[in-house]
């Protein structure tokens, strides 16, 4: 199944006729070929509470790169406990 692409101009006017005419989503997918999730998606991106979403967006990637982070502290905080157990041991 290969999918269309799209000029980012189609999917703003695609957005706008659902936004400000006032379209339902279903109208304008089936009118333009494309589908119910694609509008939602270009909905969150281009419509009026973009700004919104994009903080939101912002805000899982920010929390998702401190997750990873702390793994990789704690990972490395476990292993400098067992070499200086090991090496407390060989010193006694």
């Amino acid at each position: 199944m290969s999918s269309k692409r799209y000029p980012e101009e189609f999917k703003i006017e695609a957005v706008k006729q659902i936004t400000e005419r006032g379209y339902p989503v279903s109208e304008v997918s089936k009118r333009l070929d494309v589908t119910t999730h694609s509008l939602y998606a270009w909905v969150k991106k281009y419509g009026p509470d973009k700004d919104q979403h994009q903080a939101k967006a912002d805000e899982q990637a920010e929390l998702k790169r401190l997750r990873k982070e702390l793994a990789r502290v704690t990972e490395e905080r476990d292993l400098l406990k067992k070499a200086a157990a090991y090496f407390a041991r060989e010193s006694d």
